[in-house]
């Protein structure tokens, strides 16, 4: 029997996810008694901190259950202003300022604010697997720029310039980023702007994990060409927030409003408890603060035994600067990095992420956003798999 609809093209042109290929996989074997250990989800484990926590109950209790301005609340947006000037040395007025459902939401919105098909847009690789599905649902065409775990995958701006075309609208940064865990110097992002303001084109920046820096130096592209850039930030890594889905975005006003007026026509605005959770995160210094350093120190440490584990069992992983992944080199046990991944799910029962959809062959992804237990146990059980390799 013939079906009575037809997908569209945009909808069958987006590939799934390896991250959630991999997850309900591991969820299957769990359910079916197995022993899985997950470091397939970048998501922190603790818990959202306490005062936030309040700040949530409260608004409950006072009422604040109903819709906000579509762009988040004057006072909300007045404390990311604020945040942008206090800890990035970005002056972007509330005005200039949205808050979305989500880090993703703002990425989104973004992309289908400043994009029209045949753009093309310069994406570091490996990179985050959904900003080049994103940008080619704009009908605009991501270009991934190579950079190589040698250098810590830093981006070259040289290897960045040799891909601009007359057609190049937009370059997309991540740093801290997702998977790698590098962080762009500071001379880098200088040249990096360099170039935009050269060329003309729009850097979108993502800096949801800038507090999870570790051995190097978190810096806003945004300083060095503050008309070229949009910079993209959110509650749910530094504070814990994940299921909060609160983003928000700073940039050019003709920018933020156009993505004001797509988030109209969709969403709405973004959760009003979750937006006065994250305005205690913003405004509750102290508190977050606190938070901030304690949960820093447990990923650093965490980072350190994974990688001295990893190297010490054969799989070359450089050392990320920030978030709370790694990258590890997985061709002594198969040359595809699928079949590794599902090897070591398989043997090890640990669930990982290849990097086919990061652009990232012959390496996974490892998240260290879970105990150091379980780190140690992984080590021990991907141990039994490298040996017979």
């Amino acid at each position: 029997m013939s079906s009575p609809f037809t997908l569209s093209a945009r909808a069958l042109s987006l590939k799934p996810s390896a991250t959630v290929a991999v997850t309900s996989r591991a969820l299957e074997l769990r359910r079916a008694g197995v022993d899985v250990i997950s470091l397939s989800v970048g998501e922190p484990d603790f818990d959202t901190p306490a005062h936030v926590r309040a700040a949530a109950i409260a608004a409950i209790e006072h009422g604040e259950t109903r819709y906000t301005a579509v762009n988040g609340t004057a006072d909300l947006r007045e404390a990311i202003s604020e945040k942008f000037r206090r800890e990035n040395g970005l002056l972007h007025a509330p005005d200039a300022v949205t808050v979305t459902s989500g880090g993703k939401q703002a990425l989104f919105n973004a992309f289908f604010a400043l994009l029209s098909p045949g753009d093309e847009v310069l994406i570091p690789s490996p990179y985050w697997v959904s900003y080049p599905e994103m940008v080619a649902l704009t009908g605009a065409a991501p270009v991934p720029v190579p950079t190589r775990a040698e250098d810590g995958f830093v981006l070259d701006p040289e290897e960045l310039q040799r891909r601009i075309t007359p057609r190049t609208r937009m370059v997309v940064l991540n740093s801290p980023g997702n998977p790698t865990g590098a962080v762009f110097p500071p001379d880098v992002l200088q040249a990096v702007a360099a170039i935009a303001m050269r060329h003309n084109l729009m850097i979108v920046t993502d800096e949801i994990y800038e507090h999870l820096v570790y051995d190097a130096q978190q810096v806003s592209i945004g300083r060095y060409a503050p008309d070229h850039t949009l910079t993209i930030n959110g509650a749910s890594k530094a504070y814990a927030m994940t299921g909060w889905r609160i983003g928000y975005a700073g940039g050019p006003r003709q920018v933020i409003g156009a993505m004001n007026a797509l988030q109209s026509q969709s969403t709405s605005n973004a959760s009003s408890v979750s937006q006065a959770a994250a305005l205690a995160a913003l405004t509750e210094l102290e508190a977050t603060e606190r938070f901030i350093t304690q949960a820093r120190a447990a990923y650093r440490e965490r980072r350190d035994v994974m990688v001295a584990g990893l190297r010490a069992l054969g799989l070359q992983t450089p050392v990320p600067q920030g978030a709370f992944y790694v990258m590890a080199d997985t061709t002594p046990l198969h040359q595809d990095e699928l079949e590794a991944a599902r090897r070591i799910l398989d043997e090890a029962r640990v669930a990982v992420v290849p990097g086919t959809d990061f652009g990232a062959p012959g390496q996974v992804r490892l998240s260290y956003a879970t105990s150091l237990d379980n780190i140690r146990e992984v080590l021990r059980r991907l141990a039994l798999v490298t040996a017979s390799a």
